[in-house]
């Protein structure tokens, strides 16, 4: 009975913010009549064309109601959060890649909600089963749930780290065989940026369109170490800007620089290889082994059992 209550709850709860939401997104929707106006005036709007109601409708729901109910909710605990720790967040997303183009704020609101819902949820459970207890654990359950983004942007971080890793060694073979086939460091960036689709390709990518807009090349080049964390890359862009400071030959900085990411790849690789015994030691002794005892020695036991405790 008591489950089907919070069952019950849940259901009721969600029902509600849904339809909160809904409300939310038509009323944002439906109150812009003004700029629909000044838009159709410059742009010489006709009547077969959509309207700036339906391109709104066009738009995702998490674009067009989630993402700004998170935005006023973090303005709202803004004053929680210290300017240091919203740049250390910036950070940390450009880490990771700015998933779903997140910002500080954006991510603020969404630790906000998550540690609100998962306080809910908890308490309602709680406070149905044992009421005593029910703000103490909606409380650690706010905590637990504040925390929980993090942990996984973290995780977004270190995947992201690896691909990078992984990808290096070939990229910078593609960029020595084009820069030693006659191509500047500039024109194999952007062919390396077209030939794949990864984070590393990426980031070229943004160094390319950066000193498009008139950034210095080294400059570009540190902005993507910043954003990337990764001591490879940053090994590989202190050897450009050397190069381009004592004006070194970059293929044969490119050559140097691809051989020692080739053979770092490789020792990785070994060094997890050797890891792996120790690895497999913990389920072998607790997961395995006890099985294989239980099967050897079973019998073994049941005999004994019967042979000298059972009359």
């Amino acid at each position: 009975m008591l489950i089907w209550i919070v069952v019950g709850v849940v259901v009721v709860v969600g029902i509600i913010g849904m339809i909160a939401l809904v409300r939310y997104g038509m009323r944002m929707s439906t109150s812009s009549g003004d700029v629909q106006l000044r838009l159709e005036e410059y742009a010489g709007r006709t009547t077969t064309l959509l309207t700036l109601e339906e391109i709104e409708l066009s738009q995702p729901f998490s674009q067009r109601v989630l993402r700004p109910m998170l935005i006023k909710l973090a303005q709202a605990f803004s004053r929680l959060s210290p300017s240091r720790t919203k740049a250390d967040v910036e950070l940390k997303l450009e880490l990771a890649g700015k998933p779903n183009n997140w910002g500080a704020t954006e991510f603020f609101g969404i630790r906000i909600f998550v540690a609100l819902i998962l306080a809910v949820l908890i308490f309602l459970i709680v406070l149905v089963t044992k009421g005593g207890w029910a703000i103490p654990a909606g409380a650690v359950a706010a905590g637990i749930g504040y925390f929980l983004p993090l942990l996984w942007l973290r995780s977004k971080i270190r995947a992201r780290q690896e691909e990078i890793v992984k990808s290096l060694p070939d990229a910078l073979d593609l960029l020595t065989i084009t820069v030693e086939a006659g191509m500047g460091f500039d024109g194999a960036l952007q062919k390396v940026a077209e030939k794949w689709d990864n984070e590393l390709s990426k980031g070229f990518a943004k160094v390319v369109q950066e000193m498009r807009l008139g950034i210095a090349r080294r400059q570009a080049l540190r902005n993507m170490d910043t954003t990337m964390g990764v001591a490879d890359v940053t090994t590989f862009v202190a050897a450009i800007i050397q190069a381009e400071t004592l004006g070194v030959s970059i293929a044969k900085i490119l050559r140097i620089q691809s051989e020692q990411m080739r053979t770092r790849r490789r020792q990785r690789a070994e060094e997890k290889a050797n890891q792996a015994p120790i690895k497999m030691l913990f389920p072998m002794v607790f997961l395995i082994f006890p099985a294989l005892f239980i099967i050897l020695l079973g019998p073994a036991v049941l005999i004994m059992i019967e042979t000298f405790f059972i009359q």
